[in-house]
């Protein structure tokens, strides 16, 4: 690992300097951090990090590089407001690497987002044989390459019409069960009217050619009533008309109600033609040793190296520098630990900490210096042993001249910083203040909460609690689960852990929650917030709102939604109006009517125990509870204890959930079930976004589940949640074909003297008092 001794502070240009910086929470902060250096900005959710990083450091970044271009490009690219801030200095370009999915497009790759795909394809087309033709025959996203059974998606929706239609009953008895078509319905009168069928016969009994008729039949007509009264019209068979209405259209432009109703009577599989290659019949028959290009994207990562090597070492004039290139950006891949993928794997399947190294590994490649790339907790969805891999790649970056910031909370990334900025030193208005600058040793010594946790230390469970029965699971063979058997105890913590791509969420989201279809679970997608969104709409707090104020004031209960009636006439009740200034970029201001308050003036001066709806909107969650304190009120009460219980007290009910952080936004997101009663939670890395002090208050949530009969489920990385679990599975060793096993089921005691376990090697060093126990090696083959 570089060393980090001995640096130099440098002239003023050396460092980025922040003066007045105003940005959401942020409390007139004046900064200045130091260029081509590893800067690691640490604090509890919601202190301020991310508005100083990605607000207003980036922000301003961005925004100033725009304005070097024409007004004509301007217009093009995204439009970015100047920050809350009196001055920023010494700023480069910066290249945001966030958490953000890298896409759900179900034509996206890992192979297309790292354009290896593209190398591969020119290596088939130079050097396979028979060819196919240019590399853009090797696409699946070019109308040459693209298997025309499915365009190139691999997959086929087809409906099924075993389910559609019921053999036994006719058309006029219901043989139709796809409720739009149904006997009553509009659309159903088509075929129970029809004269060109029996309608009372059933339809298993149709010759094939009165079922070719009921499915694909035209051009007769058919009398049906309408609300206009009966008409007549052309027949369409049944297939054409499910097909052109459901089918041969982009399903998520459909509603969710119509897509839930219409799910059931598809069939989603591989493409018969291409068998899920993707590829035309040319293409697949085209071969390197052996091989066809779907055999090559199909092969994780860490199998394709030496398969592509052997190529390169053959010292072919073509096939060898092609064949150099993709093992250089696969080997970069291999070395964040993402090995493990294959290049056929869609991108809409990665976890956000997945995502965030695949887009790191674009930048090792590049020739480009004197960058600011910045880093929003990129050890998310790390298994410990990883964390070393993404320090060196951090350092990389570093030491080619660029300046990394990292918002994170990892100690090992905190470890290897030049500097640390720790920022609190609460969340909300708690926060955004400067509570320490220096380097990381500094920190530990430092009398901030950040800095109490890091010199923190604690053992396992000593007395785990004893386990109610357990579900048991039985040759599970999900992905890359290799004939698993494990028993997982009821009404106790349970945490499954493993190096990413071991097999947890194959095991837990799959065959866990397919043996208990009732658990409530918690994980990581997005929790679907609009601009409106805010804690109180989320939770559902504002229906009781609502009801309190209308009870209390005799008005509608409209009156008190900024969505509708009682907004404010000048802003539509968002509270801003955004002004549009076509080429220049846009301005965001407070109403001025209602200033910022969302509603009009006749519902502001309406008042319940002295309050406006404004007023209980702009509370916190901890005083909302003294303010919510009647009869039939206990149902806001019960949803405000679920923000004070997973850590949220600070919010107010009123903010707009698009200014929350990651961390915030995954606790929230667990709040709305908290209120729920169910035997089973299953939660998918909760510590995601959570500073060592949030998990404390995480863990004791989750022992309150625990203690009030519930059984609890986490799938966790981190090595504080662990060591307080009741019990252990951990899967591996390794990822991908390399795991998939269970190497360890136990108590957190007896996981310390496993062997095998990368999770147990890391929890020796991480518990303290263990440093006597061996450490072993562990290997992935």
């Amino acid at each position: 690992m570089p060393s980090t001794t001995g640096r130099t502070t440098g002239p003023h240009h050396a460092y980025l300097h922040i003066v007045g910086a105003r940005q959401n929470n942020l409390r007139d902060v004046a900064l200045r951090i130091p260029k081509e250096r590893l800067t690691v900005f640490t604090g509890v959710s919601g202190s301020g990090k991310s508005s100083m990083v990605f607000g207003t450091i980036a922000v301003e970044s961005q925004r100033q590089l725009n304005e070097t271009f024409t007004w004509f490009l301007r217009n093009r690219l995204p439009k970015y407001e100047r920050p809350h801030a009196d001055a920023l200095e010494n700023l480069s370009p910066a290249i945001v690497v966030d958490q953000k999915p890298i896409g759900g497009h179900s034509r996206s790759t890992v192979g297309t987002m790292t354009d290896i795909y593209s190398v591969i394809r020119v290596l088939f087309s130079r050097c396979g044989t028979p060819s196919a033709g240019p590399a853009t025959a090797y696409s699946f996203n070019d109308p040459r390459g693209m298997c025309p059974g499915c365009d190139g998606l691999g997959r086929t929706v087809r409906p099924d019409y075993e389910r559609i239609l019921d053999p036994g009953k006719s058309l006029a008895g219901g043989a139709v069960r796809f409720p739009p078509f149904a006997v009553g319905t509009w659309q159903g009168q088509t075929y129970t009217n029809t004269t060109d069928l029996d309608t009372n016969k059933p339809v298993g009994e149709f010759t094939a050619a009165e079922r070719e008729f009921l499915l694909r039949g035209r051009g007769t007509q058919v009398r049906v009533d309408n609300t206009g009264g009966s008409r007549d019209i052309a027949y369409e068979g049944l297939a054409d008309r499910f097909e052109r209405l459901y089918v041969n259209r982009d399903l998520s432009a459909l509603s969710r109600r119509t897509r839930d109703m219409v799910q059931p009577y598809l069939t989603d599989g591989p493409c018969p033609a291409c068998r899920g290659a993707r590829l035309t019949a040319a293409a697949l028959a085209t071969r390197i040793d052996g091989r066809n290009i779907a055999d090559c994207t199909r092969m994780e990562v860490g199998e394709l190296i030496p398969v592509l090597r052997r190529i390169e070492e053959a010292a072919e004039p073509v096939a060898g520098p092609i064949a150099a290139a993709a093992v250089t950006a696969l080997e970069r891949i291999e070395s964040i630990g993402l090995g493990y993928l294959s290049l056929d794997r869609p991108t809409s399947t990665l976890s956000g900490g997945e995502g965030q190294r695949l887009k790191t590994v674009r930048h090792l490649g590049s020739s480009l210096t004197g960058m600011t790339y910045i880093f929003d907790e990129p050890s998310v969805g790390l298994h410990p042993r990883d964390v070393d891999r993404l320090n060196d790649l951090l350092l990389r970056l570093r030491d080619k001249g660029n300046t990394v910031l990292v918002v994170e909370h990892d100690p090992d990334v905190i470890a290897v910083a030049d500097h640390v900025v720790d920022m609190g030193p609460l969340g909300g208005a708690g926060g955004g203040r400067v509570m320490y600058e220096g380097t990381p040793d500094g920190l530990r010594r430092a009398d901030t909460l950040t800095g109490r946790c890091l010199r923190g230390s604690g053992g396992v469970k000593e007395h785990p609690r004893e386990a109610t029965g357990a579900v048991r699971i039985e040759r599970a063979r999900l992905h890359n689960l290799k004939d698993v058997t494990v028993r997982v105890p009821t009404g106790v913590l349970t945490a499954v852990t493993g190096v990413a791509g071991s097999g947890k969420s194959s095991l837990v989201a799959g065959a866990l929650c397919a043996a208990q279809p009732d658990a409530v679970v918690v994980d990581q997608s997005s929790i679907g917030i609009s601009g409106r969104s805010t804690p109180a709409t989320y939770l559902g707090i504002m229906d009781g709102v609502r009801t309190l104020f209308a009870r209390g004031t005799g008005a509608p209960a409209g009156l008190f939604s900024f969505n509708s009636s009682g907004a404010c006439g000048s802003c539509q009740g968002r509270g801003v109006v955004c002004s549009d200034l076509a080429f220049m970029d846009p301005v965001t201001t407070v109403c001025e009517a209602c200033g910022g308050r969302r509603f009009g003036d006749e519902v502001l001066r309406l008042t319940v125990r002295g309050s406006s709806v404004a007023d209980v909107l702009d509370m916190t969650a901890g005083q909302a509870l003294d303010y919510f304190t009647g009869p039939g009120e206990e149902p806001v009460r019960r949803r405000l204890r679920a923000l004070r219980d997973v850590g949220l007290t600070y919010l107010t009910l009123g903010r707009a959930l698009s200014t929350l952080s990651g961390g915030e936004r995954q606790r929230i997101k667990l709040a709305t079930q908290l209120h729920r009663t169910a035997a089973t939670y299953v939660l998918d890395e909760p510590t995601t976004g959570l500073h060592m002090a949030d998990v404390d208050g995480l863990v004791a949530l989750l022992d309150r589940l625990v203690d009030a009969g519930n059984t609890v489920i986490v799938v966790e990385h981190n090595l504080d949640v662990v060591r307080r679990a009741d019990w252990v599975i951990d899967l591996g060793p390794g990822g991908g074909r390399h795991g998939g096993r269970v190497v360890f089921e136990g108590t957190p005691a007896q996981l310390l003297d496993a062997d095998g376990s990368f999770t147990a090697q890391h929890l020796r060093r991480t518990v303290a008092g263990v440093e006597g126990r061996g450490e072993g090696q562990v290997t992935a083959a």
